[in-house]
């Protein structure tokens, strides 16, 4: 099935408030678009971009949003610690193999105008973010072998629409990451797959798959979610560094076969689909190179 088979765009004037979108966007873009690290790289470089994505209103909705604002662009390279598309990060007990990270994203808000949930609660943006351990098994000898990662982050969930927070649970994200540097024609370009199972308490699945029999009706039954395997997940990217600025795709599938949700009246498909593009202009930079003993992306 196609993206735009699962994905109703609307009129961006029509959809939620901008800072949503701005919120949205940048931490899809960023979660989901790997950076490359030349030999020549500075130590920190900042600037400005532009990006497109294309998401549904929650894994299992059968419409979404494409959402288009500017967003920032800052990473930093030590010796020791990272920031970049994969969260701040650092060396694990001064392994090179292992590192320990702080990771965010951030799921879309779906208004009660989404046909399966119509005259129920609005969904807030969900943020989510917390600690994982990245852990190397295959350094990936020349630039055409990959840089094969397992990682394992454990977030907690922030629903919230900057007037009032709440924790909505915990998801477990473990997968195994395979990041090519140096590939096409020119050896210019970084590619970047992953996959992996995700898991979810029963706070989480409950914010978006539950329906309380208040809300229950004929054609939408009363459901009761319950923690445990909530689908698995594909993701690729490409991305390519030129002199002052960056470009950047990705697109993601996920398939909720199985999920312990999948029963959930509000689950109008198994199938979601994800897809960005990025553009960054390099503004400000280190003439400081970068400290870091390895170069991966």
């Amino acid at each position: 099935m196609r993206l735009i088979e699962t994905i109703r765009v609307r009129d961006s004037t029509r959809g939620p408030p901008l800072y949503r979108r701005l919120f949205v966007l940048l931490f899809l873009i960023l979660g989901n678009v790997s950076y490359a690290i030349a030999r020549d790289t500075p130590l920190w470089e900042a600037g400005l971009g532009l990006g497109a994505v294309a998401a549904p209103d929650y894994r299992g909705a059968d419409q979404g949003n494409t959402y288009l604002l500017p967003i920032p662009y800052f990473v930093y390279y030590g010796e020791r610690l990272r920031v970049d598309r994969r969260g701040v990060r650092g060396e694990l007990l001064g392994s090179a193999r292992a590192s320990f990270s702080v990771s965010a994203s951030l799921g879309p808000p779906s208004k009660s105008t989404n046909g399966a949930r119509t005259g129920m609660p609005d969904l807030d943006p969900t943020i989510e973010i917390g600690p994982s351990l990245d852990i190397e098994l295959d350094d990936g000898a020349g630039n055409r072998n990959p840089l094969v990662t397992l990682r394992l982050p454990l977030r907690t969930a922030i629903a919230t629409d900057l007037s009032h927070w709440h924790n909505v649970g915990w998801v477990f994200l473990p997968n195994i990451s395979f990041d090519f540097k140096g590939i096409g024609e020119r050896n210019d370009w970084n590619l970047g797959i992953s996959t992996g199972p995700i898991f979810a308490s029963n706070a989480y699945h409950d914010y978006f798959y539950t329906v309380r029999p208040e809300f229950a009706t004929p054609a939408r039954p009363a459901f009761d979610a319950r923690a445990g395997y909530s689908g698995t997940s594909v993701a690729v990217t490409m991305s390519r560094r030129f002199n002052s600025y960056w470009v950047g795709g990705f697109v993601r599938y996920d398939y909720l076969g199985g999920a312990v949700f999948e029963d959930s009246p509000l689950v109008r498909t198994h199938n979601a689909f994800y897809a960005g593009i990025a553009f960054s202009k390099i503004i400000a930079q280190s003439s400081e190179p970068a400290r870091s003993r390895r170069l991966d992306p």
